[in-house]
């Protein structure tokens, strides 16, 4: 059903872009939690440019429908990558922010918990769909996002994260569904 793990063009290229691009922040937002701060990249044009080229790889590799992003540093990474791809963008919401009917899946993050959701009325099922996230650190996000996708009657092609923190153990939260990271740690 999901199909192979798509391969990032130019990996190692790629992963030195993103590994330059962040910065950690100690202690944000909550005391023992350090923050991955994608600002940096962000704000260097030529280096977001090739992660979004490398991220519209990956869509067209896994041969996805639509891009979901999830909130709010992955609707800044999914969007353009949609667009570049003439693809749909599927936002996925922190809870009370999409107007209704909303599928909504509660998760656990390292630091608390939250829930998200999604316009369900936005999927044609069978759809293959690209995840996009920022960070995989415990899972817990990525694995409430892909199962909203998939109660909307999609398929998640992949979750591409521009970092996946490898100590904290997120892809075993994800099961078969294919994973990749542009950068691990």
């Amino acid at each position: 059903m999901n199909g192979p793990v798509p391969v990032v063009p130019d990996a190692e290229r790629v992963a030195g872009i993103v590994e330059s691009g962040l910065r950690t922040v100690p202690d944000f937002p909550s005391p023992g939690v350090q923050f991955k701060d994608m600002t940096p990249l962000l704000a260097d044009a030529a280096g977001f440019a090739a992660v979004v080229a490398a991220l519209a790889e990956v869509a067209r590799s896994s041969g996805a429908g639509a891009v979901a992003g999830v909130e709010a540093r992955g609707f800044m990474l999914a969007a353009p990558v949609a667009e570049r791809c003439g693809l749909a963008f599927w936002p996925v919401r922190k809870a009370g922010k999409l107007p209704g009917p909303v599928l909504r899946r509660e998760y656990a993050l390292e630091y608390g918990t939250a829930a998200l959701e999604l316009r369900g009325d936005l999927v044609t099922p069978g759809q293959r769909v690209l995840v996009v996230d920022d960070v995989l650190a415990t899972g817990g996000t990525a694995r409430a996002a892909c199962e909203l996708v998939e109660e909307a009657g999609a398929h998640v092609a992949a979750l591409v994260v521009l970092l996946e923190l490898n100590a904290l153990g997120g892809r075993a939260q994800l099961g078969e569904r294919p994973v990749v990271a542009l950068s691990t740690s």
